[in-house]
């Protein structure tokens, strides 16, 4: 692929700016039925070939338990919940990519709007469905984040069981991992090794940061979310992403919308992206519209070259919905009145991450 110019990526960003505004064009134009789920649509591709996709089962799950009558919160942890307990998404829960010793770290966050409550956990070993957890912080203390050994203590105590959440095949990622590292620190990389990258059947490298977020809205408009990870691949233990930093990697406020992200979590604490997000919305932008604007200051921080995918989800009061990312080629799921579907996401340049 020739070496793109400052100005061919700039050129090509405003045209895929464009198109993707002709793409979303639809979902903006109507307001779908109420309930309403969206989430990361967490494609997972078997050794064997087969793909589906996680997102659909989340949103799916949310969206039936909305139509018996569940609050919101019930219905996205629900949905999540599913991923978590998959060990074939090794972005998520069980089965998720270790740190670089071996050992996997979850971290999760909820939001409830009508109670406009939190919670959330970080640095969690051996709980395989940290959203669960991160609910009982927000119900049973008055605190919003609990870390590490205090939270896997708090989990216990509420009748978790311990577990080893590393699978055979995580392991055998992690231990490739290990061999192509050397004896070398590579805190500093930004991209998996092109083997690895084969290991996992993922062209971008996907489930290097992996992360679900959920977002609902019910019938009667309220709001919830929950977003739950097990963080960037072969990090250094101990590291905390977006993804349970209430107004990071998830924000809900009952009388605007709900906003979640995944991909590059450094990137997105730097611009505080969920509440951006949302904020953006209370301003009068469209989902779309509010979550481009994120990504444009994404952008900006790198002077017009990000290294990184970052991608946001956003649905408001009216059940206008939308998903968006830096770089072409991300993907969201639906559940509405209409069914279940994978949507291609807005994007702002066509550049994939190098």
């Amino acid at each position: 692929m020739p070496k793109l110019t400052r100005r061919h990526f700039v050129l090509s960003g405003m045209t895929a700016l464009v198109s993707a505004r002709m793409r979303s064009a639809r979902a903006q134009s109507r307001t779908p039925n109420r309930p309403l789920a969206i989430a990361s649509a967490n494609r997972v591709t078997l050794p064997d070939g087969t793909v589906y996709y996680n997102g659909i089962r989340a949103t799916a799950r949310a969206f039936e338990l909305m139509r018996a009558g569940s609050d919101p919160l019930d219905a996205v942890i629900a949905g999540v919940t599913i991923v978590e307990d998959d060990p074939n998404d090794m972005s998520v829960g069980y089965g998720g990519l270790p740190n670089e010793e071996g050992e996997v770290e979850l971290d999760a966050s909820v939001m409830h709007g009508p109670t406009g409550r939190c919670g959330a956990v970080a640095a969690l070993r051996y709980i395989k469905n940290p959203s669960r957890v991160a609910r009982l912080v927000m119900e049973e203390t008055d605190h919003i984040l609990l870390v590490g050994e205090g939270a896997l203590r708090f989990a216990l105590s509420f009748g978790f069981q311990k577990q080893d959440l590393l699978t055979e095949r995580a392991r055998q990622v992690w231990l490739q991992w290990r061999r192509e590292r050397g004896e070398r620190d590579h805190w500093m990389q930004q991209k998996l090794p092109g083997a690895l990258r084969s290991a996992l059947q993922t062209p971008d490298g996907a489930h290097f940061t992996g992360t679900i977020n959920c977002l609902a809205i019910t019938e009667a408009g309220d709001l919830a979310g929950v977003t739950t990870t097990s963080g960037l691949a072969f990090k250094v233990p101990g590291r905390v992403g977006d993804s349970p930093i209430i107004g990071c990697g998830l924000y809900v406020d009952n009388d605007v919308g709900a906003a979640g992200s995944t991909g590059w979590g450094e990137d997105n604490i730097r611009v505080v992206g969920a509440h951006t997000v949302v904020e953006n919305m209370r301003r009068g932008m469209s989902p779309l519209e509010a979550c481009l604007d994120a990504l444009r200051r994404i952008v900006k921080l790198y002077g017009g070259r990000p290294a990184h995918q970052v991608n946001f989800y956003a649905l408001n009061k009216n059940g206008e919905y939308a998903g968006a990312a830096i770089f072409k080629g991300a993907q969201f799921a639906v559940t509405d009145a209409r069914g279940s579907r994978v949507e291609d996401s807005a994007y702002l340049l066509e550049r994939p991450p190098q």
